[in-house]
């Protein structure tokens, strides 16, 4: 970071700015420590922005295990098309291995899905995190009402900064709508999971994943059995900290 700055003042000069504006302050603070996180779904576009910006981008995804045969293919068509190295993090066996030995494999559907996500992905996410200054995810506020309806542009990172380590938290995408983004993906034909073909928009793990019905909310597809209150991984946890 080329100099120190207020995360809320930044947000708020920000809010009404470009994706690839606030992609352009996030390069300009961190160059090559900026860190885009890739899930395999529409984040393509955030990875598309970036990649033109600096080609050097640094991108990361999360497997957890557990995720469809087409979201694997999809990881490895946006590395080459664009060229670039993913970084594909993994829980720790010895953690999902326990977990299924004590409570089987499908557990969250008694549960919650918040130990299973704790396992594996929130684990191996912070394991990441404590070793970056920031990164890029493509969270929007419309993908859901209850949860992501405030999404700031930028923020200190709620869930995993640290008075010793400061996490900075870029959400570009945040004023676009799933229209505009899909415009965005049409227009400059960029490959996509083929699962969004099948009525999957928030695509996940493929237990906890389903298809959307007409008139239902993007994350409605998503632990489909839980209340649409709790419907965040813990990735972006700082959503379900009320804000003053």
């Amino acid at each position: 970071m080329s100099q120190p700055f207020n995360a809320a003042e930044l947000a708020a000069s920000y809010a009404s700015k470009s994706p690839q504006d606030i992609l352009k302050l996030a390069f300009e603070h961190f160059g090559d420590e900026l860190w885009i996180s890739f899930s395999g779904a529409e984040d393509v576009v955030l990875v598309d922005m970036a990649w033109k910006l600096n080609k050097n981008v640094k991108v990361f995804s999360l497997d957890t295990g557990r995720l469809h045969p087409e979201t694997y293919r999809f990881i490895e068509q946006v590395r080459e098309h664009y060229g670039i190295a993913i970084e594909v993090l993994s829980p720790e066996a010895a953690a999902v291995e326990a977990l299924v030995k004590d409570k089987g494999l499908f557990s969250f559907y008694k549960d919650g899905h918040g130990e299973c996500c704790g396992v594996r992905k929130i684990a191996p996410l912070k394991r990441k995190l404590a070793t970056v200054k920031a990164w890029a995810t493509g969270q929007r506020r419309d993908q859901s009402p209850g949860t992501r309806s405030q999404v700031a542009v930028f923020e200190l990172d709620a869930a995993f900064s640290t008075p010793e380590h400061p996490l900075y938290k870029f959400n570009p995408l945040a004023q676009m709508s799933s229209e505009e983004v899909w415009g965005y993906i049409r227009m400059l034909e960029l490959p996509y999971n083929p699962l969004h073909e099948r009525g999957f928009i928030s695509i996940g793990c493929e237990p906890c994943t389903r298809p959307v019905l007409p008139n239902q909310h993007e994350r409605e597809g998503r632990w489909w059995w839980e209340e649409a209150t709790h419907k965040e991984c813990g990735l972006h946890a700082g959503n379900l900290i009320t804000k003053g």
